[in-house]
C-alpha cells in the first residue's frame, strides 16, 4: 500500500484488490488535494484496503455515506428536492433514474465509480441508444450526485470526469415549406367546416325533438385550429400553450406573457402579438366557455394532431416544430438571431444557431465575392500646363502568371517616356 499525500489517492496491488484489469494497481480516490491531512489519507487508504479484503466497495463508509444508498437518498433526500425545486422536470427525472440506475439503488454513493460510468454508457450505446438519451440519462444522475455533494454525502461527482458523447449542437430544423403550410390551413379549414356543420345538424335535429341546443360553433370546430395558429406565430412551446391564461393576454396592447412558473427557463417573457394571433384569440375567447385557461384541456393534441397531418399529407412533423417553423420564418425574413432567441426564451444565443443557415443571402452573398475580378486601375501624373484631352493614352493588358492582369511593357515604357 502506498499513499501519495499530494495526490490524496491510495494505490493497492492487483493481487490485494483483485478489481484492476487494465493495470498493475487500482486507484481509489480519497477526497480533494488540501482538504485531508496526510494522517487523514493514510487512515482512509486503510480503511479502502480492509473493505476491499471484506469484498466491499473500496470507497463504502467514507465521506459519511455509511449505509447511505443510492435508493435511501433518492427516496428521502433528492426526490422530495427535486419535486420542490423542479417541478416541471421532475416527474422525468424520477423515472429516468428508476428506469436506468435502480439496479444501483441496493449500493452506497460511493459505489458510484468513473469506471462503472463509463462501463454504463458504453454499454448503453452498443445496444443502440442515442448519445442524447444517454447524455439525458447521465445528467439526470448528475443532479442526485450534485445533491449528494453539496450536502457533505459525497467527496466528489464522479460524472464530472466522464466523457460525454458528442452530439449535434445544430441538428436539422424541420419547419413548414410554403405548400405544405398552405396544406396545412387548408386542412384545419376543412375540419372546422365539417364540425361547424355537424354541430348545426345536430342542433336542429335537437330543436325538432325539444331537446337542449349544443353551444354552437361560429369561429372553428374545436381548440385545435386556435392552438396550431397562436404555436405558429408566438413559437410557445406545448406546455406554455396548455398553461397559458387569460390573464396573460393583454389584447389592448397587443402582448401575451409568458409566466415563469409555466416556461422552461422559469423565466417570463413578453411576445408581441400579430394580427393573425390576435384575430384567433379573440374569435376563441367569444366561443369558448369561460374558463381561467385559454385552452381548457391537460391531454395534449395526442389525437387530433396526427389525423390532421395525415389529411394535410404532411410527414415528420411534430407539434414542436411549430416552434422550430416560427423560428424559421422569423430570421428567413431577416430578423436578428438575438431577437429570435429572445421570442423562444431560450437563455444564449446559442440555442438559436441552429436556424443561422436560414439567413436569406448572407452565407450565399460572402461566397459570392470570390467570383469578383479585381478592377484594373491606372494612376498617371500628367503636368499640370498639359492638355489631358490632347494626349492620347493606349492603354491594355494581357494576361499573367496565375491568371493575373498588368499592363503591357511597351506601353508602360511610353508612358514612362511622356
Amino acid at each position: 500500500m502506498t499513499v501519495n499525500s499530494r495526490a490524496l489517492r491510495c494505490e493497492c496491488s492487483r493481487a490485494v484488490c483483485g478489481r484492476t484489469t487494465h493495470a498493475s494497481a487500482a486507484i481509489v480516490a480519497l477526497g480533494k488535494v488540501g482538504a485531508l491531512l496526510p494522517d487523514e489519507a493514510r487512515a482512509r487508504c486503510q480503511k479502502v484496503l480492509g473493505n476491499v479484503a471484506h469484498g466491499r466497495h473500496p470507497l463504502h463508509g467514507l465521506d459519511g455515506a455509511e449505509g447511505l444508498t443510492l435508493g435511501q437518498f433518492v427516496k428521502e433526500t433528492y426526490a422530495p428536492w427535486v419535486r420542490t425545486n423542479r417541478v416541471r422536470t421532475a416527474a422525468s427525472t424520477l423515472e429516468k433514474l428508476h428506469r436506468q440506475f435502480r439496479t444501483w439503488f441496493s449500493e452506497p454513493l460511493s459505489a458510484i465509480t468513473i469506471e462503472r460510468l463509463e462501463s454504463w454508457k458504453i454499454r448503453r450505446l452498443n445496444t443502440g441508444c442515442s448519445a442524447t438519451t444517454v447524455l439525458r440519462e447521465l445528467f439526470a444522475l448528475s443532479s442526485v450526485l450534485s445533491r449528494a455533494v453539496k450536502l457533505g454525502k459525497l467527496a466528489q461527482n464522479p460524472i464530472r470526469r466522464v466523457d460525454k458523447p458528442r452530439i449535434d449542437r445544430k441538428p436539422k430544423v424541420r419547419f413548414l415549406e410554403d405548400a405544405e403550410e398552405t396544406r396545412l390551413r387548408d386542412a384545419l379549414r376543412a375540419r372546422d367546416i365539417e364540425m361547424i356543420e355537424a354541430r348545426e345538424s345536430a342542433n336542429a335535429w335537437r330543436f325538432e325533438r325539444k331537446k337542449k341546443l349544443l353551444p354552437p360553433l361560429p369561429h372553428f370546430g374545436d381548440h385545435l385550429t386556435p392552438a396550431v395558429l397562436l404555436s405558429m406565430n408566438t413559437g410557445l412551446r406545448r406546455g406554455e400553450l396548455l398553461n397559458l391564461r387569460w390573464r396573460s393576454v393583454d389584447f389592448n396592447r397587443q402582448l401575451l406573457t409568458v409566466e415563469g412558473g409555466h416556461a422552461k427557463s422559469r423565466q417570463t417573457r413578453h411576445l408581441p402579438l400579430n394580427e393573425e394571433a390576435l384575430s384567433v384569440l379573440r374569435r376563441w375567447r367569444e366561443q369558448s366557455v369561460g374558463g381561467q385557461r385559454v385552452f381548457g384541456i391537460s391531454t395534449g393534441f395526442n389525437t387530433a394532431w396526427p389525423r390532421l397531418l395525415k389529411h394535410a399529407k404532411i410527414t415528420g412533423f411534430r407539434w414542436h416544430d411549430l416552434r422550430h417553423h416560427f423560428a424559421s420564418r422569423l430570421v428567413q425574413r431577416g430578423v436578428p438571431l438575438n431577437t429570435v432567441r429572445d421570442l423562444l426564451g431560450h437563455s444564449s444565443v446559442a440555442m438559436s444557431l441552429r436556424y443561422a443557415h436560414l439567413a436569406p443571402d448572407q452565407r450565399r452573398e460572402a461566397v459570392a465575392k470570390l467570383n469578383e475580378k479585381p478592377i484594373l486601375a491606372l494612376t498617371m501624373r500628367l503636368p499640370w500646363n498639359s492638355d489631358a484631352s490632347a494626349v492620347p493614352y493606349l492603354i491594355d493588358s494581357y494576361g499573367g502568371k496565375g491568371g493575373t492582369r498588368t499592363l503591357h511593357p511597351g506601353i508602360m515604357r511610353a508612358v514612362a517616356d511622356r
